[in-house]
């Protein structure tokens, strides 16, 4: 159960209202999710991370599919249940097959297991990989 409520349309805060027309505008679409309406409770929270999630999402030289599974993949790991299956629905809608979903699972599960022999081996990292400035500050 939410520790806020999921708010209607009705019991928007007039704020709130205007975020949750954007998102409509924005999205094309009617559908307004239950992380809106529960963000919906403070307007200043509801603004600050719409506006932040717009421009994020937005155009930019990642595309909109790429942006989605990175999306599911962070959620992942963060262990976010809802981000998880609200993303991985909106990278189905921009066209994410079944065999890229299996592919973006075997690589988040990939990449968690090297990062933990990575991490728990205190690998060094290789002087190729990191930035010219840093060999010449002498931290290589």
């Amino acid at each position: 159960m939410s520790i806020w409520p999921v708010l209607d349309d009705a019991a928007l805060p007039e704020r709130s209202a205007a975020v949750i027309a954007d998102i409509k505008a924005t999205r094309n679409t009617d559908f307004i999710n239950n992380f809106w309406r529960v963000l919906a409770n403070d307007p200043a929270l509801l603004e600050r991370t719409w506006g932040s999630l717009k421009e994020v999402m937005g155009p930019g030289e990642i595309d909109p599919l790429t942006k989605e599974m990175l999306y599911v993949a962070v959620s992942i790991v963060n262990g976010c249940e809802y981000c998880i299956r609200s993303h991985t629905a909106a990278a189905r809608a921009k066209g994410m097959s079944e065999g890229q979903l299996g592919e973006l699972l075997a690589i988040v599960g990939m990449a968690s297991e090297t990062n933990r022999l990575a991490t728990g081996l205190q690998v060094p990292v290789d002087t190729a990989f990191l930035p010219a400035s840093c060999e010449d500050d002498g931290r290589a």
